[in-house]
């Protein structure tokens, strides 16, 4: 499309006065309102707020350009959808040289990285630059690197619709943005903000960890390791303050000047205290506070380390904009970087490891911000809807296991958002009607406020006022009441809890200026921080003192291992009001397997307990206990509790519970570089429903979790839910599960026998071998035939295809017990002994397996079993993994590998019933899915499969089986011609023969549990 009237009228007012636009004079105030603002309209963008919005939802966002130093507070512009950022723009005074200058695009792109945006725009409307803000920005960068769109203003006109595509709001709406970032980021260079400033302060730590071990012998690894946390988390504070334009004071970077710069580190800290009253800086003994640091300012550290992180914090040396650096990305960082622990050597030497837990949960999960946002808006979303702020202070939402506080932060950014917004849809219209603060229809809104008091004239302090540019805001007064009434959480890590301290303490300060705080000093003698002390807690959530019980001689060091907590005395007045509001986290996954001396404490004390449950089941318990009456939990656990045998006491305990919504991620890898599918579970306390809200998660390319929910929830009876597994289907396929059920009997029943594994084998390449090795084997001894059999694995199996296999396996004989087969020397030798051919073969894996061997590690695991028969007999074969069912017939006594299952049966009526539709449908219903579309068909599930048994008293029943065993016969018939079938015409006609019987098949199926039209189209929905 040609370029709107609007541009065409802006492009050529530029260009007739472009000398006097270049010059010096025409400044980035009077571009910004004479040209981006107008371009940016015409792209549908609402620069004006002109529809209304609320803060938090307003299209652009313009920033206050605060100077601090030589660059300015914020980018001019954010442009958002939802309240979401989606790019910044820059806008510079036509005399800058956008194209060439490295300083503009730097600062840009400095940015965008540090609030992990894809792409941001620096224009002055002359020119238009677009960068790919994914790569990490550098001081050396020449202009033009990682831009990858650049246009002149004369090219606005022929080249429009480009940008439109890209840049105007619906493009944005549409996922057209979205897809042109991904499209153009670079192979090359790219690196997240939050890996790159965690590998920075997993440096500061480990500089800091070795050099006060060295220059203080004579603390302790405990100490060591508070005392590095706190002073990285001091640096960091102070500098974030700094670039916010809080901090111009006490500037880290005067400390590369001189010496002594510890000392005069500490003199900062202090000061900071006097400023701050926060726990990061806590040094003196003050009533009502907990005890002060006493340790790290008496602490001998050289300035070289303390030189080497300062450096890379400032500009042009770093990469950060401290300014713009969202408290969820910080707390991102600790949280990888809360996995590790300083571990002091027998030299007193310090050095960086796993913490075990972590090492033992594979690693630190740090969970997505949308699944943080969503579990938010249905908790303290909902608990907040039709609230007062006076009702609001009753609300407290607590995370039980809170990390880094990454809960914590949307939580509390969620309860800001909403006082503010409540406040400028109830409170600023009396204002602006000319009401006084101290009048009663004001002072009756306001928490904390007396009133009904005669002789009271003092106005009451306002929780808002008016920025610079017109935008109501939260007071810090304001900010800090609802931090210390609302938010609370608890960690067993001591530097967790001080992490989730510090991210929340920077979040009261967003928005504050060293003009503000210093005005709250001066006029009101308070420091601007809140002391969380009483908030955020250091404790075992799951075990109380009551452990000592127990155990009454339990030495100080593993009850300080333990760290149990007394939920009710640390939060006395929370629990007379009943418990807590809103209880939200992502619980830690570890199995209990290695926490062996809790399992007589979990047991006592929790219904949900099991001998290999993970540590997560527990805290779903705890977590809903915490609950007042009519309270919201929701967690994001692992997805495993539906199905898994530890789960199976959960499961009976949650339906006793008010389930609200599960939302079923499946087999989606949420976590970065985890494998754990996880689920989000809601509950409120309260007597339990009939029924609650699932949603099965297919992908996660979607604009919004709670959009996608919406359109794709269902109901499930929770009533009927069978404690040995969920299965999570809507109410339509769980009533015909039922009924299949209920005409059928389980398979375990059915066969009265065993579903058997295929073969473990041990050392593949030995014992595994081809046909040639086979017959050479036979030719040297014909005895070696007796051990080496057709072998096959589960790749190799599809329904109703003859098993083919071009493998064989050497078996172990009969009787041959696991420890001899452990004994690689014992084994080897009878073999030389009985099989001489095959001890031939075997000698030079031998030779160089015993070397393992030696280290422990037993090579010759080749395990001999007790069901030989039942692989030489006839039988039904089907993969472990497979999309579909996939059973097959084997009469020619081949062996399979542990990837198979055996079913010791030659009944072609039920091998015609497992590779039916229905099967398929039971497959989908039933079975925990696997990455890929695949499904596990594992024995704990498979056995419960209804089969609808015939009675051959019954003349109608017995036909029907005939008819099966039929079909059956000519399926194999067909598949073996359609093997051995040369031209394309007859493939394709016994094919189109093997679809029409399959048809047959399921029609016959269907007839057999009498199904309906509306049940048969359930069966077939894929």
């Amino acid at each position: 499309m040609a370029a709107p009237k609007e541009i065409v009228d802006l492009v050529d007012r530029f260009e007739n006065n472009l000398a006097s636009y270049k010059s010096g004079h025409y400044n980035e105030t009077q571009v910004r309102r004479e040209f981006v603002d107008p371009f940016f309209k015409a792209l549908g963008w609402d620069i004006d707020n002109e529809q209304g919005f609320a803060e938090a939802y307003k299209d652009v966002i313009h920033e206050d350009a605060v100077k601090v130093g030589t660059t300015t507070k914020a980018p001019d512009y954010s442009f958002r959808i939802g309240g979401q950022r989606k790019f910044f723009l820059e806008a510079k005074k036509p005399s800058v040289d956008i194209k060439d200058d490295i300083h503009p695009a730097f600062q840009l792109r400095r940015y965008a990285w540090t609030m992990k945006l894809p792409l941001s725009v620096l224009t002055d409307f002359e020119e238009f630059a677009v960068y790919d803000c994914n790569v990490k920005p550098d001081k050396t960068d020449k202009a033009s690197n990682a831009r990858i769109f650049y246009l002149n203003y004369k090219d606005y006109l022929t080249r429009w619709d480009e940008i439109a595509g890209i840049f105007s709001k619906n493009a944005v709406l549409k996922g057209s943005f979205d897809k042109y970032a991904a499209d153009k980021k670079s192979k090359r260079g790219t690196s997240a903000v939050d890996v790159v400033f965690l590998e920075e302060i997993a440096g500061w730590r480990e500089i800091l960890a070795r050099n006060i071990a060295l220059r203080n012998p004579d603390l302790s690894t405990k100490d060591l390791n508070y005392a590095v946390q706190a002073i990285v988390n001091r640096i960091v504070f102070l500098r974030i303050c700094e670039d916010r334009g809080i901090e111009r004071l006490m500037k880290l970077q005067d400390l590369l000047n001189g010496e002594r710069v510890y000392p005069r580190l500490c003199e900062l800290f202090r000061r900071a205290d006097e400023r701050y009253n926060s726990g990061i800086f806590h040094f003196e003994k003050e009533p009502g506070r907990e005890s002060p640091d006493t340790l790290t300012l008496s602490l001998n550290i050289d300035d070289k380390p303390l030189k080497e992180i300062f450096k890379r914090l400032y500009y042009p040396d770093s990469p950060y904009e401290f300014s713009v650096l969202p408290a969820e990305i910080l707390g991102q960082v600790y949280e990888q970087f809360l996995g590790k622990v300083i571990r002091l050597t027998e030299g007193h030497r310090a050095v960086i490891e796993d913490k075990p837990e972590v090492k033992k949960a594979g690693g630190v999960k740090y969970t997505p911000v949308y699944i943080v946002e969503n579990i938010v808006g249905n908790t303290l979303g909902k608990i907040l809807k039709g609230k007062t702020p006076l009702e609001v202070v009753l609300i407290t939402v607590l995370d039980p296991a809170c990390g880094s506080g990454s809960f914590l932060i949307v939580a509390y950014q969620y309860l800001l958002d909403w006082h503010r917004d409540w406040y400028v849809q109830n409170l600023v219209p009396l204002l602006q009607s000319g009401l006084k603060p101290s009048s009663p229809e004001i002072r009756r809104l306001l928490p904390g406020v007396e009133t009904g008091k005669k002789g009271r004239t003092k106005e009451p302090e306002l929780p808002v006022y008016q920025g610079r540019g017109g935008e109501w805001k939260l007071t810090t007064a304001e900010r800090k009441r609802i931090l210390l009434n609302n938010i609370y959480g608890v960690d067993i890590d001591r530097q967790a809890v001080e992490v989730t301290k510090l991210s929340l303490l920077l979040k009261v300060l967003e928005g504050e200026n060293e003009e503000t705080i210093s005005k709250q000093l001066k006029l009101f003698q308070e420091r601007a921080l809140p002391d969380l002390s009483n908030n955020i807690k250091c404790g075992n959530s799951l075990i109380g003192w009551d452990i000592l019980n127990d155990n009454p001689g339990m030495g100080q060091e593993e009850i300080d291992r333990i760290n149990p907590f007394d939920w009710e005395k640390e939060f006395l007045e929370i629990f007379r009001r009943g418990g807590f509001s809103v209880v939200i986290g992502n619980p830690p996954y570890v199995r209990q397997e290695g926490l062996g001396e809790f399992k007589g404490y979990f047991q006592k004390h929790y219904k949900v307990y099991q001998g290999t449950a993970d540590l997560y089941a527990y805290f779903i318990e705890r977590g809903v206990s915490l609950l007042r009456e009519g309270g919201i939990f929701s967690y994001i656990v692992a997805n495993k509790w539906m199905r898994a045998n530890y789960g199976l006491p959960l499961r009976a305990w949650l339906k006793e519970q008010c389930i609200e919504e599960i939302i079923d991620f499946e087999d989606l890898q949420v976590f970065q570089g985890a494998t754990t599918y996880p689920c989000i579970i809601r509950i409120t306390k309260s007597k339990p429903h009939t029924s609650f809200e699932v949603t099965q998660i297919k992908t996660l390319e979607f604009q919004n979790l709670s959009d996608y929910v919406k359109e794709n929830h269902y109901n499930v009876n929770q009533l009927v839910l069978d404690d040995k597994g969920w299965f999570l289907t809507d109410e339509r396929t769980q009533a015909l599960l039922s009924r299949l059920k209920a005409l059928g009997v389980p398979l375990s029943d059915y066969l009265s026998g065993k579903i058997y594994y295929g073969i473990k084998t041990g050392l593949n390449e030995a014992f595994v071998i081809d046909g040639s090795t086979k017959e050479r084997l036979i030719a040297e001894d014909a005895r070696s035939a007796e051990l080496i059999k057709p072998f096959l694995a589960g790749r190799d199996i599809k329904r109703y295809e003859m098993p083919a296999n071009d493998k064989y396996l050497i078996l172990m004989p009969r009787g041959w017990t696991r420890e001899r087969s452990e004994n690689s020397k014992d084994a080897f030798g009878w073999f030389r002994q009985n099989y001489p051919a095959i001890a031939n073969h075997l000698q030079p894996f031998s030779e160089a397996a015993e070397k393992r061997y030696d280290k422990g590690e037993h090579w010759w695991e080749l395990r001999a079993c007790d069901y030989y028969d039942e692989f030489e007999n006839q039988k039904i074969i089907y993969p472990n993994i497979c999309k579909r069912p996939e059973f097959t017939f084997d009469q020619n006594g081949i062996y399979t590998n542990q990837k198979c299952f055996i079913i010791p049966t030659n009944n072609m009526y039920l091998l015609g019933m497992l590779n039916s539709s229905t099967t398929y449908f039971l497959f989908r219903s039933i079975l925990p899915k696997l990455r890929g579309d695949f499904y596990e068909p594992s024995y704990v599930y498979f056995k419960d499969f209804p089969i609808r048994t015939i009675d051959f008293s019954n003349s109608a029943d017995a036909a029907r089986h005939d008819r099966m065993v039929s079909l059956v016969d000519q399926m194999l018939s067909l598949h073996k011609q359609l093997h051995e079938a040369r031209t394309p015409h007859e493939q394709t006609g016994l094919q189109r023969q093997i679809e029409a019987i399959d048809g047959q098949i399921d029609a016959l199926v269907y007839e057999l549990y009498g199904l309906t039209e509306e049940e048969i189209k359930i069966v077939e929905s894929v």
